[in-house]
Parts: structure tokens; sequence; C-alpha cells
């Protein structure tokens, strides 16, 4: 078992949106980027919707989701786990990010996308936030062990949770 650490946000003024993963996988922690293996759905989603696909360099996407409003973060700040797979984190190690500072920070933030169930169940077991004008949306994961919808399918919820204005409901 490894202890493993998150990233410092994707963050820029103006943030509107939040998109929460649980914790980087091997290929993210090693390369030091969000979603990072190369059969991850999420920067092809995101060239879809934001032209930040993974052809460009990793900061030139992360700028066109800060341009876009777009904030990427990972709801558990430490856990120990063995390997990338969400269900390897063993439970009594998380810590979760301190989202009240974030949220205090940028009162712009309306809405949540969880990245999977994952992210919305620790984030709903672990994080401290009291967020009343902000709405919470669980969407497929863009992980490739979530093979039970295709890319299309994916970019499609994920599509219909970017549109202007708050998201709400789950997805998945």
């Amino acid at each position: 078992m490894t202890v493993v650490h998150s990233f410092e946000p994707i963050l820029g003024r103006g943030a509107t949106t939040l998109i929460l993963g649980s914790m980087p996988g091997v290929a993210s922690l090693a390369a030091q980027q969000y979603y990072a293996h190369p059969r991850n759905a999420f920067w092809p989603i995101m060239g879809a919707l934001f032209d930040a696909g993974p052809e460009l360099l990793y900061d030139e996407r992360t700028e066109r989701l800060r341009r876009n409003g777009v904030a990427v973060w990972d709801v558990l700040k430490l856990c120990t786990r063995k390997g990338s797979l969400d269900s390897a984190i063993i439970e009594s190690s998380i810590v979760a990010n301190d989202f009240e500072t974030l949220f205090a920070e940028n009162p712009g933030i309306d809405r949540v996308l969880f990245n999977g169930a994952k992210a919305d169940e620790s984030y709903r077991r672990h994080a401290t936030a009291v967020t009343p004008h902000v709405t919470f949306t669980r969407l497929p994961s863009t992980s490739p062990a979530h093979a039970s919808l295709n890319l299309d399918a994916k970019t499609r919820a994920w599509s219909d949770a970017l549109r202007p204005g708050p998201a709400s409901g789950n997805v998945e």
C-alpha cells in the first residue's frame, strides 16, 4: 500500500464549475497531470466541449478550462491505496481537501460535478464545507475502468451538465 497525495487544483479567477475526481491514478501521479492515463476520457471530453483536448500541451488544456470558468480538483487530499482503482482506497486513510477555504475564496463556484461515484460518495462522507448555493451532480466516470458507457455517451452526459446555468440531479 502507498500513501498518495492529490495535486493543487486547476483554478482560475471567475470559476463557476468545479469538477471533482477522487484521487489521481498511477499514470497521473507519474506525469503530475490530472487524467494522464491515455484511455481516460476526461481530456477527449474537454476537447469536445472546450477545445481542450489531449492533442494540446497540458498547460494549454488547463488554461482553456480556466478561461471557461472550469476548475478541477480531487475530493481526497491523501489516502492509502495500491494501484489506481478507487475500490483499492483504504477508507480509514482518507483525508479530504479543504473545501471550506476553496469555496470561501471562490464564491462564484455554483456547481460541482463529480467525476464518478467514488468522488461523490467521498465528498458527501468526508467534506465539511457548508455550500447552500452550490448544486452537486454525479456524472459518469471518465476512467477507463468505467466501461459501461462509451465515449459518445459520456460526452453527452458531461455536455448536458456543463451547459450554462446550474446543474442538478444525478446523471450516472
